[in-house]
């Protein structure tokens, strides 16, 4: 063998122990982890997203919680799934735009906090539970509507697809939207429920809830060994209305909801009282029957963002989706999922 013909064999050589090199980690790291549709993680969402469809190719790990399983679901359908979810379908049609917003608002500020927080397994983004955003798919649908499906279908998807790709946003940022079932006139500031200012979670009138909402009043009735109870309360209560060391109003918000409140000579806030008893509202009035405290409350849900009674009112009077987000939400402004999302590596 002459020295050209060495020199050209080793380079032969040599190229092809670089590409098994090359080639057999490659291998490997299929082998190891084999790509599968529901083991999609965070970090995989730029090369979602690097195409020309934009937010058309994301897909959103749920883990459903009755079959334990994750599902990956395009992110359109994913917020279909949520509005039939979190919102009864008799609804007018701008209601449910602005409540679609809303879910895709929420599931795109995880996505872009990469906060996948209170989740189960660690292959998915969401839950289909109120511990995020409800979320149903087509196969619940069927069962629960039976002939009506395709016409609640068709109406949902007009909902999804008339605000597809649009979100809420502050200062160029995905906002907390949340929202709850009725108000009791006015929603709620978001410090007065959670202890956090968010500037654009500010209370508003909803005059809508009183006349068109089934839950705006409802009266629960509790025994005083109850309230003591779940009140981790020892010592005994009056049980006249203006008894010292009974139940009294310290302060109110300025959503006309209860901020502080004694129970026993015990102070608590109306979250807490709301909570602990299981209330509908954080505002409420109570009268003694014997031993038993009836509490009549107004509104239900939270108060903070969103009433969604308010906003079929709002819908019924003609108000587009957009000024029912923008009423509710103050001084936000709607952006594009794709816009935001676009060049982002996560």
């Amino acid at each position: 063998m002459n020295k050209r013909v060495m020199i050209q064999w080793a380079a032969v050589s040599l190229t092809s122990f670089l590409a098994v090199i090359i080639i057999v980690p490659t291998i490997l790291v299929k082998t190891v982890t084999p790509p599968t549709s529901v083991e999609r993680q965070p970090e995989s969402l730029a090369a979602q997203l690097d195409n020309q469809e934009g937010t058309s190719s994301l897909v959103i790990p749920v883990y459903l919680t009755k079959t334990k399983q994750v599902e990956s679901i395009p992110l359109e359908a994913y917020v279909r799934g949520v509005l039939a979810a979190e919102m009864p379908i008799e609804f007018e049609l701008e209601a449910m735009k602005a409540q679609a917003m809303a879910a895709r608002t929420y599931i795109i500020r995880r996505i872009v906090e990469q906060d996948f927080s209170n989740m189960p397994v660690t292959n998915a983004w969401v839950t289909d539970t109120i511990a995020h955003q409800a979320y149903v798919s087509d196969e619940e649908l069927k069962a629960r509507w039976g002939t009506a499906y395709q016409a609640n279908l068709d109406k949902l998807n007009l909902a999804v697809n008339e605000t597809k790709d649009m979100i809420l946003t502050y200062q160029q940022k995905p906002i907390q939207a949340t929202f709850f079932s009725t108000s009791n006139g006015y929603t709620e500031n978001s410090e007065d429920y959670w202890n956090e200012y968010i500037p654009y979670l500010r209370s508003v009138p909803s005059p809508w809830d009183v006349k068109l909402s089934p839950r705006y009043k409802e009266t629960t009735t509790i025994s005083l060994k109850e309230l003591q109870s779940k009140l981790g309360l020892r010592g005994s209560i009056p049980v006249s209305a203006n008894a010292s060391g009974g139940l009294k109003i310290v302060q109110m918000t300025e959503g006309h909801r209860i901020k502080k409140m004694t129970i026993g000579g015990k102070t608590f806030t109306g979250r807490e009282v709301r909570e602990k008893l299981g209330l509908a509202s954080s505002q409420f009035q109570w009268s003694w029957k014997g031993t038993n405290l009836q509490m009549t409350t107004f509104g239900y849900g939270h108060g903070v963002g969103m009433s969604q009674w308010g906003a079929n009112g709002m819908a019924l009077e003609g108000r587009k989706a957009e000024e029912i987000v923008k009423y509710f939400y103050t001084g936000i402004e709607i952006n594009r999922t794709s816009n935001l999302l676009k060049g982002k590596s996560f």
